[in-house]
């Protein structure tokens, strides 16, 4: 994994981060990542989750979720990925944008949405084994196709909300050997390097990367553009080209053998009835207290 070496400047608030790893701008050339030379190509990975406002069911003993009659839509997180790599694109005035996901049949709908944005290629990883993988599974998938499309630029919504683990872009990172700027706010790509804008608790940091680089975007960092007809119907003649473990050289055996394995899936309680306090605004605060003391146990 790349090393960090810091400079803190508090006067400013502002903690400088500089990728050692490659901090001359040059390529990693052992990764066999990076595209040497040619058009910039940037690669967008999406994820297909339920709707932020679907009803969640599960099945029977818990084992699954229902997804019957559920809307699916790109993950939210991954929406400030595709703008920011559209915006990147205009800025350098060119460029290829190539969008990945991982999934069954009704995932081709998160990449024709995407194209419809302007995402120029989309490329669909499907394949049963695909079907159950974990969070480290999915990362071995994503490198080994990110690897044969030799991209610059690598970008991630920061989560995912269907789990919320946020962890394959880092996954994807380390199997790489590439650098991570990891929940980004603001992005500058100046010539083969990437300046990105991490908030922290104590105030922000400026992460340099050399290219290529793994970047996860974070609510704030740009406003997702919406697609226009012409758009929608030119996205609808576009191929998308299909994947399987044959044609990433992976090991079945490997992809089989999840290292994470969910047992069960539970539902929050049913929230109870809220309770209306009677009385003179006095004896209604007296009684709030007890309520917090003895019931609540929050105070």
């Amino acid at each position: 994994m790349p090393v960090f070496s810091s400079r803190s400047t508090k006067d400013s608030g502002v903690r400088k981060i500089v990728n050692n790893h490659a901090c001359n701008g040059s390529f990693i050339v052992s990764a066999g990542v990076g595209n040497q030379g040619g058009i910039m190509n940037i690669v967008v990975c999406l994820k297909q989750v339920f709707s932020t406002e679907a009803k969640i069911r599960l099945a029977p003993v818990g084992k699954s979720v229902i997804e019957d009659q559920v809307e699916w839509i790109v993950n939210p997180y991954d929406e400030f990925a595709i703008e920011e790599a559209l915006k990147i694109r205009e800025a350098k005035g060119g460029g290829s944008i190539t969008a990945i996901t991982i999934g069954p049949d009704r995932c081709a709908t998160i990449l024709r949405s995407a194209m419809a944005l302007g995402v120029d290629k989309a490329l669909h990883l499907k394949d049963p084994l695909f079907e159950s993988l974990d969070a480290l599974g999915t990362a071995h998938v994503l490198a080994a196709a990110i690897k044969k499309l030799s991209a610059d630029i690598i970008l991630f919504g920061k989560q995912g909300v269907g789990m919320d683990q946020g962890m394959v872009q880092a996954m994807v990172a380390e199997i790489l050997d590439l650098p991570l700027a990891n929940i980004v706010t603001k992005v500058t790509i100046d010539g083969n390097t990437a300046r990105c804008l991490r908030e922290v608790d104590d105030g922000a940091e400026v992460v340099d990367c050399a290219l290529p680089v793994v970047i996860s975007t974070q609510k704030g960092l740009n406003e997702p553009r919406m697609a226009n007809l012409k758009g929608i119907m030119a996205a609808k003649k576009k191929p998308i080209d299909v994947w399987t473990t044959e044609d990433l050289g992976l090991d079945a055996a490997f992809l089989g053998s999840p290292t994470l394995v969910h047992e069960k899936y539970e539902l929050p309680p049913p929230r109870t009835a809220g309770k209306i306090l009677q009385g003179t605004p006095e004896e209604a605060a007296r009684e709030l207290v007890a309520l917090l003391r003895n019931d609540a146990r929050v105070i």
